[in-house]
């Protein structure tokens, strides 16, 4: 389907009947085939492909030999200490998910502190991403301190009126564009939650590129919280699979709840490898990428404020924080991600992937999308990020 039938509305009815396993495969093909590409997620490449890296790596990691894990000895073992040991923290244990590992972190502080309150952003993961799993699973409640986007201050976490146990603090916060606070500001949101006798939880399914931010060590960061969730397929390039590190008690009884929530695996070496991959390669890359992402994120803005723009857009926030950051267009999200598969199709370059409508409260008639710079995206200078982009807009008002 080309771009310029989404464009002029004529194959409205055919988006809609679209079978979305095949155009999932469709996207994936197109983009995992571009010769040029900001970042390249493991998702568009075939598993076939995937396998045999992962086996290559293994090898000449000298962990090939290795027997596989049983329901989390040998290799699960390795990767948890090697965690435990960049985060700074006594212990840590793997989960399949992060979803399951947060929830036992919280549940866990719920019952040390008689509190089953936690504090944390309407914009963080479990309130947007997780179908109310904190409440409907492990019995606890949220509130907000803040509804700005934006982690809260120490002032509102101090100030908050209703009582909690624990302080949640998404770093960064993916949804409001991967936002970081100072260091001042979070030692401080940190320091006002001790001050209630709370605990305080990172989740840090992107911490990995936090450290940059602040300028500080990564356990320096993790040092800040009582516990710490970290995932790896999001930063580091992995499979799946999460960590909670924390205080020896606290891992030791969230071996127990692992086990009551059916985490407790009995093979998971692929995901394992994976994670260690993504720590021995991707880990001292993270900086690099931060920083080109900000070269990527200033020349799309002098690309989109130039002549043939839309007018209207926002790249946020304008100096990224991470190597993650938004752009916003005023356009249908079909019409966006219909152009961007048709710039990779013609051109050979991936610019933008899928487009989405913002979430609830959003303004109408806009689309959002999310800028990922990795290895690959190293590569780009400005110029070509300006070049994508205006054969993109001509894809666009084509």
């Amino acid at each position: 389907m080309d771009v310029d039938d989404v464009v002029d509305g004529t194959a409205g009815e055919a988006l809609g009947e679209v079978d979305e396993e095949a155009a999932r495969r469709h996207r994936a093909r197109v983009w995992g085939g571009a010769a040029r590409s900001l970042w390249s997620p493991s998702a568009e490449g075939s598993v076939g492909e995937l396998l045999a890296g992962l086996a290559r790596w293994a090898g000449e990691a000298g962990l090939g030999g290795e027997l596989p894990d049983v329901y989390g000895g040998g290799l699960v073992e390795v990767l948890e200490e090697r965690v435990a040991r960049e985060l700074g923290m006594p212990a840590a244990v793997f989960f399949p998910t992060g979803t399951m590992a947060q929830q036992v972190a919280l549940r866990c502080w719920a019952a040390r502190t008689g509190n089953p309150v936690v504090a944390l952003h309407p914009l963080a993961h479990p309130e947007v991403h997780e179908g109310g799993a904190l409440g409907a699973v492990s019995g606890l409640r949220t509130t907000h301190p803040t509804d700005a986007p934006r982690l809260p201050s120490a002032e509102e976490v101090r100030d908050h009126p209703e009582p909690f146990g624990t302080l949640m603090l998404e770093l960064p916060l993916r949804d409001a564009g991967f936002v970081l606070p100072s260091w001042e500001e979070l030692a401080g949101a940190v320091g006002a939650a001790r001050e209630r006798d709370a605990a305080v939880h990172f989740d840090g399914a992107r911490l990995w590129e936090a450290a940059a931010w602040f300028g500080r060590p990564l356990a320096e960061v993790a040092g800040l919280a009582d516990s710490v969730y970290v995932s790896f397929y999001k930063s580091l390039d992995g499979l799946s699979g999460a960590v909670l590190a924390g205080p020896e008690e606290l891992v030791a009884e969230a071996r127990v709840w692992l086990h009551r929530y059916g985490g407790r695996v009995f093979q998971q070496y692929p995901a394992v490898l994976a994670a260690l991959r993504g720590l021995d390669v991707e880990l001292p890359r993270l900086p690099a990428y931060a920083a080109h992402a900000r070269v990527v994120a200033g020349a799309l803005r002098e690309a989109l404020a130039g002549e043939g723009g839309p007018g209207w857009f926002r790249v946020h926030p304008e100096e990224p924080h991470t190597h993650q950051f938004q752009v916003w267009l005023p356009y249908a999200p079909e019409v966006l991600t219909a152009a961007s598969l048709a710039l990779t199709e013609r051109t050979g370059t991936c610019l933008f992937r899928r487009w989405s409508a913002p979430g609830a409260g959003g303004p109408p008639g806009v689309a959002v999308t999310e800028v990922t710079v990795a290895a690959p995206g190293l590569e780009w200078a400005a110029d070509d990020v300006r070049t994508a982009v205006r054969d993109f807009l001509g894809l666009v008002g084509g």
